[in-house]
């Protein structure tokens, strides 16, 4: 869950589940961030997924704004994503949870600019809105 705090900085909730018997990841994250299926006003989008090493496969959602922005959450003062060695080599030996929320961040702003849905609900909250801006910027 991504909201952006008072700093002008961006910040996390994360939590980890598992879809149930018959349930969609797309509602298993719904479920657990605690957003109706019908909301017209918070983005739930799939941004990643990646392999771990035990053979499990990790698929990561960004839910915007956060629906429950008075608890706690992770800041995070600079957004790196992590990256592979080489071209043909695009796992990066370690992917810390910033870098997951790094990752969300910009793909949030790629669909911004490029998706008339998330852009309208995003454009409905100005101050995630103006965070996405220079990181839509090319770099």
């Amino acid at each position: 869950m991504l909201r952006v705090g008072d700093d002008d900085r961006w910040a996390y909730r994360y939590a980890i589940t598992q879809p149930g018997r018959g349930e969609s990841p797309d509602a298993a994250a719904r479920r657990l961030s605690g957003v109706a299926a019908g909301d017209q006003d918070t983005v739930v989008h799939s941004t990643s997924w990646r392999h771990e090493a035990d053979g499990r496969i990790v698929l990561t959602y960004a839910v915007c704004p956060d629906p429950e922005p008075w608890l706690p959450a992770v800041g995070v003062p600079v957004l790196e994503i992590a990256r592979g060695e080489a071209p043909a080599t695009p796992s990066p030996d370690r992917v810390a949870l910033a870098n997951v929320v790094a990752h969300a961040v910009r793909h949030l702003a790629f669909l911004m600019a490029e998706d008339p849905v998330v852009s309208r609900v995003l454009s409905g909250h100005p101050r995630l809105a103006a965070a996405l801006e220079p990181v839509a910027a090319p770099v």
